[in-house]
């Protein structure tokens, strides 16, 4: 996969062959004009002149099929900073939606980790799959069809994420499969929610729990002038944090 940028910053998709190739939008391309091509290269399609890129994750975030509201990349972010996930992690994923959070969370724990994603829905996770395999890292996805709230996952995660409506139903089934001193991040996009699990994970004996939310705003920078822009990415979930304990205190 790779995507042409124009000099307005329309993105243009497509999956490279080696032959005619019909792209929306632009026709049918010799598909050979991109074996040489280095990510960041320019070609002239139609009169047009283009950049190509390989994307990012964000990108890939950002052009997703789109059935569930996806976590956004500020809130991705922020998730695997907050539950270090990195190469080598088990992340133990609740509520596949579109797959924006999977993609996120793929790239940050291959190629040494694993994601298993437990979904309620099988359309959800139908279209969680289209949308993995886009980032040639679905080797490293699992992905299981049930209820949080009862399902036996028979997996032990560094990580566990929830975005689901109601995180507190499913902690005490959910509980055993995150491993003592693992991280645990529920997304939520009402206050009353946050409250909810937050006041769970306490009296679960979970420590370091703290809520949080992002807010995001661009800039527009012209030739004389910089200012603010009017449009801001502003309220889209809270994040829910903390850590699991033993539950108990030692005496020494």
């Amino acid at each position: 996969m790779v995507y042409l940028s124009d000099k307005t910053g329309k993105r243009v998709w497509i999956r490279v062959s080696y032959d005619m190739m019909k792209i929306p939008l632009l026709g049918t391309v010799d598909g050979s004009r991109f074996r040489e091509l280095d990510d960041g290269a320019r070609i002239n399609i139609i009169g047009n002149d283009y950049a190509v890129f390989r994307p990012g994750v964000m990108e890939l975030m950002e052009s997703l099929d789109r059935g569930a509201q996806i976590i956004s990349p500020k809130d991705a972010a922020t998730i695997i900073l907050n539950c270090d996930i990195k190469p080598g992690t088990i992340v133990l994923e609740v509520g596949a939606g579109s797959g924006g959070l999977t993609t996120a969370l793929l790239n940050a724990v291959s190629p040494s980790g694993k994601v298993h994603t437990l979904e309620f829905k099988e359309d959800n996770a139908k279209r969680a799959l289209k949308n993995v395999r886009r980032t040639g890292l679905d080797e490293y996805w699992e992905c299981t069809i049930g209820d949080a709230r009862d399902i036996s996952i028979g997996i032990t995660a560094d990580a566990l994420i929830t975005d689901m409506p109601d995180p507190w139903l499913a902690l005490d089934n959910l509980y055993g499969s995150l491993r003592q001193g693992g991280r645990i991040c529920s997304y939520v996009p009402n206050m009353n929610q946050a409250e909810k699990i937050v006041q769970a994970l306490r009296e679960k004996g979970f420590a370091e729990v703290y809520a949080l939310e992002n807010i995001q705003r661009g800039l527009e920078v012209h030739p004389g002038g910089v200012r603010p822009s009017f449009e801001m990415l502003g309220h889209t979930g809270y994040l829910i944090f903390g850590r699991k304990t033993s539950g108990t205190a030692e005496n020494r």
